[in-house]
């Protein structure tokens, strides 16, 4: 395994630093936000705009890194996205700062891609599926690591805005120091929204629910710890102890689903994440290791939502069609994370913190009753038997590591170990 990893150490290098600045600066903005008094429709709104930029940039990257390379393109993105976190602190208005939040979203789709497609390139197709563990397992750590920076500095200090950038800089040494010879960009397959809607039902419901709940937690989650009168340090922790709760569950549920029909899994997960969601409503506010417990148990009910649809879509498609499958179920989840924290900033606005878990209880629930009517009243169709794979939303040049996922045919000829 290590002898597989050691050419990859810079690229896992990059996507840690870059993953670290990118977990503080989505907490600190939240925070920040109501430090200014803006409120939580205002700032839901901010806070969506990275995901509406994430979406965008899934279009935009690609053809960038094909016509100035990969390691252009990532320094690109890179000055790009730090550009703009320093810009914050000298634009201190909600219009500026979700124009910001687009610009950011939209660079670190850059970055993502540009790594993972050098990932997958790099990978023998017996080594994809250890490949992808490892990357998602850093890019969880990453995103955990970086909520403890928050403490470093009070919110009202432009420092914190310093050590994203600091962090995003130091991203680009990894790569642009690497003698990887970077890969060819394969063209994405179209995307078929109503075929894939058809075909997996519940696949299509699970990426684009789980997309609105984690999209408000990562939008909205600081607000509401803020909420309970946890200061900075706590803040931090709650948001890590849910990520890392994220990380932990997975394997798993991940590991009961691929013992019978998903749906099962599907609409379990789900209904015990909005039991959780409810349970948060009931905890004494003042038990601060409590609201980090059971989050950290929502993480892992939570986290694992879209890593179950993927799987669930694999075992329903035809091989030719499952990386165009994927990629409409990202697209999805992307949709749904956008609207997210606008949505919960909304209802939070009008009934208090106290909306947010009931927004993930009514979401989760609404997924978990899709699930349970289609496992109850359709027939369980295997076309092509998977695996369950730990995963975050990411984009489409990370699918391609999966190893159900066909090589396309631009790079079935193409040797991984040369590029």
């Amino acid at each position: 395994m290590f002898r597989i990893l050691l050419p990859l150490t810079a690229l896992l290098a990059s996507i840690a630093l870059l993953l670290g600045g990118n977990g503080l600066l989505g907490t600190l903005l939240a925070v920040r936000s109501q430090v200014e008094g803006w409120g939580e429709r205002t700032t839901g709104l901010v806070m969506s705009g990275y995901f509406v930029g994430f979406f965008l940039g899934t279009f935009t990257a690609p053809p960038l890194i094909r016509r100035v390379g990969h390691i252009r393109a990532f320094a690109f993105h890179a000055a790009l996205a730090a550009a703009a976190v320093l810009v914050y602190p000298l634009w201190m208005e909600p219009v500026g700062w979700m124009l910001l939040r687009v610009v950011t979203g939209m660079a670190l789709v850059g970055l993502c891609t540009v790594i993972e497609s050098w990932l997958n390139a790099q990978a023998a197709p017996e080594h994809r599926s250890r490949v992808f563990g490892v990357y998602m397992v850093v890019s969880l750590l990453a995103l955990a690591a970086g909520q403890f920076l928050l403490d470093l500095q009070p919110p009202r200090s432009p420092v914190l805005f310093s050590v994203v950038a600091i962090l995003f800089a130091l991203a680009i040494l990894p790569v642009s120091a690497t003698r990887l010879t970077p890969p060819v960009m394969t063209v994405a397959p179209k995307v078929h929204l109503l075929q894939i809607c058809r075909a997996a039902p519940s696949a299509a419901a699970g990426a684009l629910l789980a997309g609105l709940a984690l999209g408000a937690f990562w939008g909205m989650g600081a607000v509401y710890a803020a909420s309970l009168g946890l200061d900075r340090a706590g803040i931090g922790t709650f948001m890590a102890a849910t990520i890392i709760g994220g990380a932990a569950l997975q394997l798993p549920i991940g590991r009961l689903s691929d013992r019978g029909d998903r749906r099962s899994t599907l609409a379990l997960v789900a209904a015990c994440g909005a039991a959780t969601a409810l349970v948060a409503l009931r905890f004494d506010p003042q038990s601060h290791t409590g609201a980090h417990a059971l989050f950290f148990l929502f993480g892992g009910l939570a986290f694992a939502l879209y890593p179950l649809a993927v799987a669930h879509l694999l075992d329903r498609l035809p091989a030719d069609q499952l990386l165009a499958g994927c990629s409409a179920l990202l697209l999805l989840n992307g949709v749904g994370a956008a609207i997210g924290p606008a949505a919960a900033g909304v209802l939070m606005q009008a009934f208090g913190p106290v909306a947010l878990p009931l927004f993930f209880a009514a979401t989760l629930a609404l997924l978990a009753l899709v699930a349970g009517g289609r496992r109850l009243f359709k027939a369980h169709r295997l076309l092509h038997p998977a695996r369950f794979h730990p995963m975050l939303r990411t984009t489409p040049a990370a699918l391609e590591m999966l190893p159900e996922i066909p090589d396309p045919p631009e790079a079935a000829s193409h040797d991984p170990g040369v590029n």
